[in-house]
């Protein structure tokens, strides 16, 4: 249904980028207003399409081939089963319930979770690995020998309307900072009560976490609105207008779906929120988290629906933003205990999604580039392994079975280079913050703007026109200097 659809929007797209000469195409460039960018980067792409014919048949192709492996991967890896002895008792389950057990107090249940995963991968490291081999060629073939896109990575970039430059400068600066959270990971060996993390500790929890307060959902909706109001009244009335409306959908109830996410129908109509509020701390720094997402959507409302949304690489912005304006505001209102434990989680989330994503992204690149020139699957997670040991240093010991981990990552084989986009959104917004905590009030309505171009503008101009260039590694090293900070901070308390 969805190659069909495509299908039938294509006459514009091929019109657009193949019959309007460059003249005519800046003329209207030129007059299109709010959608110059957007026409900008539909011209952009057009040195990249085909002819019509052409498209049609890989349109459909994909359906029984790029489309069809990654629906085997899967039909294959969700039908896995892990077996763990759990407290002398030996149990069954999914992934989902498996990932609750590496943050298991216990250390022997955290690493009994590990090896049950990656040796059921390992197994079938013949017919996954296959598939991964065969979405790389496609990737390569289609995008690269057929397209004519620069790099493997070129194709992900222009999808996101970023320069190479950009991107790889930002992956730089975060191999370069990956002693930051080395020694966060030293750290945090010690509060776990060990000499040295084992990759199987990598999630466990402090020995000496601080009880825990509750939040009722009106305590947690005062900290995000005042936190929000704090930094700006107008950010503020944003997200009120999601409560005010009655557009979150927070309780607990048998039925609702798990998780947290943040729904907006069309520009003019207030977003839509839902999460599971159970009254933990993390579960306040969802909602801030949700409602930064809803800001965002309110301040480029008044944008056309075209561009209206932030593209990929800034739409973590706010969400992560609201995160930071959160905790800066409430880690002068608890006890050290309690901060201690919350630095920990947030610096947890950093690494996640910055530290994490970035070297999947590294190994990517190189996966792609050596899997061209034919290599085995055992050599794909030799590349992984030595991925790991950079990114890790001596702050965490890699046994040899996460090797083949690469395979348990389903973004590798459903999106390539997708991951970079956590680490842009999330630096990004990192990087603002401490901009902001470097300038004061002055930065409001800077960040105001940046919120309420959506996608009008390409991510470099948009920023830069604000006098923020992150093509440079000043910009993205800001953020890792406010990271650095917060390590610090932990070792003290």
């Amino acid at each position: 249904f969805g190659s069909t659809i495509e299908n039938k929007m294509l006459f514009f797209d091929l019109w657009w980028k193949k019959q309007v000469d460059d003249k005519n195409a800046k003329r209207l460039i030129k007059d299109a207003g709010e959608l110059s960018d957007y026409l900008r980067y539909k011209r952009l792409v057009a040195r990249y399409a085909l002819t019509e014919p052409e498209e049609k048949i890989i349109n459909t192709l994909d359906v029984t081939g790029i489309s069809a492996l990654v629906k085997i991967y899967d039909k294959i890896t969700n039908a896995f089963t892990y077996t763990v002895n759990v407290n002398g008792k030996k149990k069954i389950m999914g992934r989902e319930q498996l990932t609750t057990l590496v943050r298991n107090k216990n250390p022997r249940i955290r690493e009994a979770a590990y090896k049950s995963l990656l040796t059921k991968y390992q197994d079938n490291k013949g017919v996954i690995g296959q598939i991964y081999q065969n979405i790389v060629l496609n990737w390569k073939n289609e995008g690269i020998d057929m397209r004519g896109f620069k790099n493997p990575i070129s194709i992900q970039n222009i999808s996101n309307d970023v320069d190479d430059k950009t991107i790889d400068v930002m992956l730089e600066v975060c191999k370069k900072n990956a002693p930051v959270f080395q020694k966060y990971f030293q750290q945090k060996a010690k509060r776990v009560g060990v000499k040295k993390l084992k990759r199987y500790d990598l999630y466990a929890p402090s020995k000496k976490s601080a009880a825990e307060k509750n939040y009722t959902f009106d305590q947690g909706t005062k900290l995000v609105l005042d936190s929000l109001n704090r930094f700006s009244p107008k950010i503020a009335e944003y997200a009120s207008r999601v409560f005010n409306e009655n557009h979150i959908d927070y309780s607990l109830r048998h039925g609702k779906r798990d998780g947290a996410f943040c729904s907006t129908p069309l520009p003019y109509i207030t977003p839509f929120v839902l999460i599971n509020y159970t009254g933990k701390s993390r579960d306040v720094f969802t909602l801030a988290h949700e409602i930064g997402h809803a800001v965002h959507s309110v301040a480029a409302s008044e944008k056309s629906i075209l561009v209206s949304d932030a593209p990929l690489p800034l739409a973590e912005t706010a969400s992560t933003y609201s995160e930071l304006l959160l905790y800066d505001n409430i880690s002068n209102q608890i006890s050290d205990g309690e901060k201690a434990s919350m630095l920990s989680d947030k610096i947890d989330d950093f690494y996640a999604t910055i530290g994490r994503q970035s070297f999947f992204t590294l190994f990517e690149i190189e996966a792609h580039n050596q899997i061209a020139n034919s290599i085995t699957v055992d050599d794909i997670s030799n590349i992984y392994r030595k991925n790991l040991k950079e990114q890790f240093g001596n702050s965490v010991d890699i046994s040899d079975d996460f090797g083949i981990e690469w395979s348990c990552i389903p973004h590798f084989y459903h999106s390539p280079f997708y991951c970079y986009s956590y680490s842009f959104g999330n630096l990004l917004a990192v990087s603002l913050f401490q901009t902001y905590k470097n300038e004061g009030d002055d930065f409001v309505s800077t960040y105001t703007d940046i919120l309420s171009a959506g996608g009008s503008q390409k991510p470099e101009k948009l920023l830069k026109d604000h006098g923020l260039d992150i093509s440079k590694s000043k910009f993205w090293q800001s953020g890792f200097d406010y990271i650095k900070k917060q390590v610090d901070d932990l070792a003290k308390l």
